[in-house]
């Protein structure tokens, strides 16, 4: 039989990072040893159910390039087959029927069918990993303590659990399990920020199959952005960041997407700043380095004029200044690459 494996999530919202850690190992997993890998959507629980919560995760998903090869199959849709499983084990002797119509798991209480006839997280579950054919569990550690109720769920209905295989919970910088008040705990949290997708994935694929519990390295995440936006194509950088492909060489050095497109405004609508008469003189001299060089510089074209102007004694703050109205920004020669003469020397006039 060939290696299925199934991400579970219920439809809450964006994906939490824990959760999303378990989307990266089953697609991991799959992409290692061949098969499938099933999105299946947990919404026995109405009232956990969040409008556009599904909507959220398979936003999340495709965000993170994570492909599912089946689904998604939505356990709302799927009342009969795990009344079916319910009435099998009835038959069975497996469960038992209470006086209110729900269905137990015998000797542990455990129920299976609500009085209402809906199916709990446990048999759905249960059902639907074995109705699907999955061969591997894969998710975190929190879930351990399910083990022994859904493999004697399993034999109550004529199978076996599939392997089960934990991974540990991704936790804050306080040890505790990772949650809003810590901040970037969702993928949406993450987007939000400016995370470049390239980063997170590559984060969550390093963190593997942790044995343990970790602790969310934010630094560790922040230098894999930076990485992920310097190797970002042209256009793909120029589009995440609202600006148009010219701009590229000042968006490079930026940490954060958010960062990118502050770094994009800069250049492209800079607001005015107060420049005192001591400025000129460097200014003056900017423009007799850049009006005979090419209309449109390369990035060490850029960094060549600002090395002569501090050679000269030009005083780069201003020129800073000049060209973007802020303090700080991007590297001085990819403003110079992004900008061209025209426009430097109209700044700077």
């Amino acid at each position: 039989m060939s290696v299925r494996v199934r991400f579970a999530p219920s439809p809450t919202g964006s994906l939490h990072l824990g959760n999303a850690l378990t989307a990266v190992a089953n697609r991991r997993f799959v992409d290692a040893h061949g098969g499938d890998l099933v999105l299946r959507i947990d919404d026995t629980d109405s009232t956990r159910t969040v409008a556009g919560g599904e909507d959220a995760i398979l936003s999340d998903l495709a965000w993170l390039d994570i492909e599912f090869d089946e689904g998604p199959v939505r356990q709302s849709a799927r009342g009969e087959v795990y009344s079916t499983a319910a009435a099998r084990a009835l038959e069975g002797g497996g469960a038992e029927r209470d006086d209110d119509g729900s269905v137990r798991l015998v000797r542990t209480g455990t129920t299976l069918l609500r009085g209402d006839g809906s199916a709990t997280y446990q048999l759905a579950s249960v059902v639907d990993d074995l109705d699907l054919e999955i061969t591997h569990v894969i998710r975190g550690s929190d879930h351990r303590p399910n083990v022994e109720i859904q493999q004697r769920i399993a034999r109550a209905l004529g199978g076996e659990l599939p392997e089960v295989i934990h991974h540990g919970l991704v936790l804050g910088a306080d040890g505790k399990k990772l949650s809003k008040r810590h901040g970037h705990s969702s993928i949406a949290e993450l987007r939000a920020e400016g995370f470049p997708p390239a980063a997170v994935r590559g984060y969550l694929e390093e963190l593997d199959l942790p044995e343990h519990d970790v602790r969310l390295d934010l630094a560790r995440l922040r230098r894999l952005a930076v990485d992920a936006i310097a190797a970002m194509p042209d256009e793909e950088l120029a589009a995440a960041a609202e600006a148009p492909v010219e701009v590229v060489p000042a968006l490079r050095g930026a940490r954060s997407l958010v960062e990118a497109r502050e770094y994009a405004q800069l250049v492209l609508d800079p607001q005015p700043a107060a420049l005192g008469e001591d400025a000129r003189r460097t200014l003056e001299r900017f423009g007799e380095l850049r009006t005979p060089a090419p209309e449109q510089l390369s990035l060490d074209e850029g960094k060549a004029i600002v090395r002569e102007l501090k050679a000269v004694g030009g005083d780069l703050h201003v020129l800073r200044l000049a060209l973007t109205g802020a303090d700080r920004g991007p590297e001085l020669g990819a403003v110079l690459a992004a900008l061209s003469r025209d426009e430097a020397l109209a700044r700077t006039a």
